[in-house]
Order: structure tokens, then C-alpha cells, then sequence
């Protein structure tokens, strides 16, 4: 007990030292966990700890992960990415295998050696690359969705690998591998089977895990919300997952792809987002456990023994995938940014390779010498990916949105009305505007969005709206009105601070995410004030009374009553806000805050009740 308590220690104690640093420096979690299991490796060798065992647990994040990703996904929208998923993943594992293999065969590596080490880093990290593209915001650009689509390729991918590799086998090698490691060990239900029995098991337990979404979730988990504790529905998460990870190892499957399978089936459930919050922090620990992991089983000994050549092949390995990404994004048309997105987020090779190059020895396909070496390859290459995401952060990104500001639309129309942004919000504001006769200009930083507007004839221009020369080319100086409806909190301010103190004429309308930021707009000279989702939430408060038994019209009285005294409250409050004070620390603006919330009610009881009387 206390070696295992000492163990759960080192690891929470180095992620939870190493992952906020390395955030504070802008190195992503992803890196500060790899960090921390180098730091604690020499340590957890001294106290004998099976660094592999552990990994091998940790896994499980992954698999996890791959259950989170999947609830996301529709089967209608995995049907839509079917051309990216077959075409762009299908090529490129093919495509980096063979290259891979050429590669490997004038180094002097026999054919049937060379392919699986093109298997095996033909590979990525789908733990680092989505776990690191969610972090930065990056998982629904072009380039996201097209590294997403390879990822999961690669998952299905291992299946036909795992059955491929054995079939490698040299007899010399296969000679010196022991006979219970050469048949993997483990409880399986298709050992000894023939092809076709196995075929069908396989089925079987496809068609069990989409049967058992789609017909038994539901039940079980109206059962045990019967007992409403919060423990068993995290249990019962927990034990779905696993189970269905348990049965795809029982049938020789990828315990990830049949999570992800299973996610894909429960993504229209109603249990959605329990399964969610249930599933998270389990998938958030193992995760970071796992690269810990990765960090740890670093060999630095051999690693040293062999620096130049175990990082020069690194790079190598990385270069050629890079390259042929590269190909295939301009081939897939993947342009500016997302091209060098895709290509270097997946530049790396990833956390299958390590399960690919133990099934390898163990069934005599490769020298253990050339394995050990490629297991530093492989850990290395993730451990730098971090660092081709900071590149693409600092260096490239910021090169690729220069050049969109430049290209911006040249404005040969103005108009009197001008709308920053067209989306959600925006494009309802532009088609009521319209459908009055009015003519808006539009300004908007999508360009697929913008090529579909100008299809239906709007008037429409590519650029960023924040930008004052952009503004003056649209006839800001002689418009009547500005509609800021952009998604950028910052952006908006600092948008209506200058319109409002350069063109004080213009009536500008300011969109705002919510009730701090109406308080900053109010400071930059705005008054005309728009909370994106305040008067949906009061039509939700109007449903709320009428289902509590009040009258249409009474409960819009209600609604109307408690809206006209929050715009009060709103205005005066806005008075006191200072956008150079926090508000905690802002005194005069906590008090007249705590008096409006203590004389709230009965103030608006006493509204309604002098309404009633005049009535």
C-alpha cells in the first residue's frame, strides 16, 4: 500500500508542478507532462517502478478520449467526412509506410523488417494531437478536421497492422522469441478460430456494442438514476467504457476504435452529456499519466550512447512525414495555415508505435536492438511535437493572417448601415435590415462564408472589421449606424471605443457576450447595448411562468416588470464601473450592487401591485 501511495504521489506531485509552468510559458500541457516524467525517471528507476506497466494503463486516457471524441460526432456527420476520412487518412498511411519503407530498405534493412517499421511510423499521436488542438482552439479549422480525420483513420488502421505484422516474421527471429510471448498472452475469444469464425466473433461484437448503444444505455441508465447518487452514474460511465474496451480486446479489435464506435452511437442520446462529465476528469488524469509515461520511459542511457543518430533519424522521420502531409494537404486543398497545421501537427509518431513494436518482438519481426531504438524515436518525436505547435503558433499562424489582412477585399461600395461580422448574430441583424428595403455593407473574416452570402447577392467583403482603414473604405465617416456583431469580447471593445470617440455622430449598436462586458461597452462610450442572450432568457422566464400555472398575459407582465427594472439597475450600475478596477475591489460599485439585489423583490412586488391597482 504504501509503495503504491508513494508512486500516486511522484506522478500527481511532477504534473501537477510541471503542467502550470509549462502553460505559463506557452509550451501547452502536452509538454509539461512529457517534462515531468523525464524529471522523476531517474527517480522512479531507483525504486524499481515498471515504467511500461504503468503506460500500459495509462492507455486506457486514450481510449477514453476516443469515447469523448466520438460522442461528438454524428453518424451523419462521420457519413460527411467519409472523402477525408478513406482519401486523405487512407493515403496518408499508405503513402508514409511506403516512404518509410524505401527509406528503411537503404539504410540496409531487409523488405519485410523495413514495412513494419513503415507501419509503425506511419503512425501518429492522437492523445497529444487532439488533446493539444482542443487546448488552442484549432479542432473546427480546415486543418483540424482534416488531422481529426487522419487520426481516426489511423486507429482503424491498426486493426489490419495487427493482423499484417505477425505475417512478417523471420524464422531466425522467431526462433529466439519464448512461446507464451509469442502468442501475445491474454484471454482471447479468437485464439485457435478459423478466418471466417473469427470474422463473425468480430461482428458479433461490432454489432453488440451498436445495439447495446442504441437499445440498452438508456434503460440502465434510468435504473440507476432511480437511486439518485451521483457515484453510480460515474460508475455505471465508467463501467460502459470499459466493458466495451474489454470486449474488443477479447476479440483482437482496438479497445479505442470500438469506444469511438460506441460514442458515435450514443452522440444522440440523452445521456449525452452525462456520459461527458462522467468520463472527463478520468480521461484528463490518464491522459496526463500516460505522457508521464512517455517522459519516464525515455531511455536516457541508450538515448546518450547513440545521441546523433537516434536524433537524427528523429528528424528525419519527422521531415519525411511533414513532407509527404505537406503533399497531401495542397493535394486534399488545404490552404495558407491549416495546410501547415495538418502537416506538422501530425508530424510525430505516436502511442499506437508502441504497441505495434512490442507485438513486433514478441512475434520476431524485428531485432530487439532495432526496436529499442525506434521506441526512442518514437517517444522523442512526441516529446518534440509541442514544439512544432508552438512554431505554427509563433512563427507561421501569425505570417498566414498578415497575409488575409492584406488580401482583404478591395470596398468600391458604401453604405449607411455597416455590419461588423455575420454570423449568429450578425446575419439575423443583416436579413431583417434587408427585408426592409435597407442596404447594409458587410464586413466579415470568413471567406467561405462570405463566397456563400454573395451567392444569394448580398453585399459583402472579405477583411477585418476592426481595422480602421478597412472602415473608412466602407463610408464609416458618412454612415449613419454601425451594428459591431463580431465574436472577439476584446475585439468589440475596442472596436466601439474607437468608433464612438472617432465618429461621434454614429449611432453604434455593440454586441455583448455578457453582464461585465455591457459594463466595459458602457465605459467605451456605447449606448446602445445588446446582451446576445438576454431577451431569449426572458422569454425562457415567460415559459417559466406559464408553466407554473400563470397566464400569457400575466406572465409577460411579470417578465416586462423584471426587464424594466434590470435595464434601470443596469444603466446605473454601469455608471460606477470602472474598467481600470477590478470589480470586486471597485467599493461604490459592490455597495449600489448589494443594495439593488437586497430591495429587488420587493421593489418589483410593489411595481406589479401598483399596476393591479391602477388597473
Amino acid at each position: 500500500m504504501t509503495d503504491f501511495l508513494l508512486l500516486a504521489f511522484i506522478f500527481l506531485a511532477a504534473g501537477v508542478a510541471a503542467v502550470p509552468i509549462a502553460s505559463r510559458f506557452g509550451l501547452g500541457s502536452v509538454l509539461g507532462y512529457l517534462i515531468a516524467g523525464i524529471v522523476i525517471s531517474p527517480g522512479l528507476a531507483l525504486i524499481g517502478v515498471d515504467v511500461v506497466s504503468i503506460q500500459h494503463f495509462a492507455e486506457f486516457g486514450v481510449v477514453m478520449m476516443l469515447f469523448l471524441v466520438g460522442l461528438e460526432l454524428e453518424p451523419k456527420l462521420l457519413w460527411q467526412m467519409r472523402a477525408k476520412l478513406l482519401g486523405l487518412g487512407g493515403l496518408q498511411v499508405v503513402g508514409t509506410a511506403l516512404a518509410m519503407m524505401a527509406l528503411a530498405m537503404l539504410l540496409g534493412l531487409t523488405w519485410s523488417v523495413a514495412l513494419s517499421v513503415g507501419l509503425v511510423l506511419a503512425l501518429s499521436s492522437t492523445a497529444i494531437v487532439l488533446q493539444t488542438l482542443n487546448e488552442k482552439g484549432l479542432m473546427k479549422s480546415d486543418g483540424g478536421q482534416a488531422s481529426f480525420a487522419v487520426l481516426l483513420f489511423q486507429d482503424i488502421a491498426v486493426i489490419p497492422m495487427l493482423a499484417l505484422i505477425p505475417l512478417l516474421a523471420l524464422p531466425e527471429l522467431l526462433q529466439t522469441v519464448p512461446h507464451d510471448e509469442g502468442h501475445g498472452g491474454g484471454l482471447s475469444l479468437v485464439d485457435g478460430l478459423p478466418g471466417w469464425q473469427v470474422a463473425l466473433v468480430t461482428l458479433a461484437a461490432i454489432a453488440a456494442v451498436i445495439g447495446g448503444g442504441m437499445f440498452l444505455t438508456g434503460p440502465i441508465f434510468r435504473f440507476i438514476a432511480a437511486a439518485k447518487l451521483r457515484e453510480l452514474l460515474t460508475a455505471a460511465a465508467l463501467m460502459i467504457v470499459i466493458g466495451i474496451a474489454l470486449l474488443m480486446s477479447l476479440v483482437g479489435l482496438s479497445p479505442a476504435l470500438g469506444t469511438f464506435l460506441a460514442g458515435v452511437v450514443l452522440a444522440n442520446s440523452e445521456y449525452r452529456h452525462e456520459l461527458e462529465s462522467d468520463i472527463d476528469p478520468f480521461k484528463g488524469l490518464l491522459l496526463g499519466l500516460f505522457f508521464m509515461t512517455v517522459g519516464a520511459g525515455i531511455n536516457l542511457g541508450q538515448m546518450l550512447d547513440n545521441l546523433g543518430l537516434i536524433v537524427g533519424l528523429t528528424l528525419g522521420v519527422m521531415a519525411v512525414k511533414i513532407v509527404v502531409l505537406g503533399a497531401l494537404g495542397f493535394l486534399f486543398r488545404l490552404r495558407g495555415a491549416d495546410k501547415w497545421l495538418f502537416a506538422l501537427g501530425l508530424g510525430q509518431a505516436g502511442e499506437f508505435g508502441f504497441v505495434l513494436l512490442s507485438l513486433t518482438v514478441a512475434s520476431g519481426v524485428i531485432p530487439n536492438a532495432l526496436a529499442d531504438n525506434l521506441l526512442l524515436i518514437v517517444a522523442l518525436s512526441m516529446l518534440l511535437t509541442p514544439a512544432l505547435f508552438i512554431l505554427f503558433d509563433k512563427v507561421i499562424a501569425p505570417r498566414f493572417d498578415n497575409a488575409e489582412a492584406r488580401a482583404a477585399d478591395a470596398i468600391t461600395e458604401k453604405g449607411d448601415i455597416i455590419i461588423a461580422g455575420h454570423g449568429r448574430v450578425g446575419g439575423i441583424v443583416n436579413r431583417a435590415l434587408r427585408a426592409t428595403g435597407l442596404h447594409t455593407t458587410v464586413i466579415d473574416y470568413s471567406s467561405a462564408q462570405l463566397d456563400m452570402l454573395r451567392a444569394f447577392g448580398f453585399r459583402v467583403y472579405f477583411g477585418d472589421a476592426t481595422r480602421p482603414d478597412l472602415l473608412a473604405a466602407a463610408g464609416i465617416a458618412e454612415a449613419r449606424m454601425l451594428v459591431i456583431a463580431i465574436d472577439d469580447k476584446d475585439q468589440i471593445t475596442e472596436m466601439t471605443r474607437y468608433a464612438v470617440k472617432t465618429f461621434p455622430d454614429l449611432h453604434v449598436i455593440a454586441r455583448a457576450r455578457d453582464r461585465t462586458h455591457v459594463y466595459e461597452l458602457y465605459a467605451a462610450g456605447c449606448r446602445d447595448i445588446i446582451r446576445e442572450t438576454y431577451d431569449s432568457s426572458l422569454r425562457m422566464s415567460r415559459s417559466a411562468f406559464e408553466a407554473l400555472g400563470d397566464s400569457r398575459f400575466e406572465a409577460e407582465r411579470k417578465v416586462a416588470h423584471f426587464d424594466a427594472m434590470d435595464r434601470e439597475a443596469m444603466v446605473e450600475v454601469a455608471a460606477l464601473h470602472n474598467p481600470d478596477i477590478p470589480i470586486a475591489q471597485n467599493e461604490p460599485f459592490v455597495a449600489r450592487v448589494r443594495e439593488l439585489m437586497e430591495g429587488w423583490e420587493a421593489q418589483l412586488r410593489g411595481r406589479m401591485k401598483d399596476q393591479d391597482k391602477a388597473g
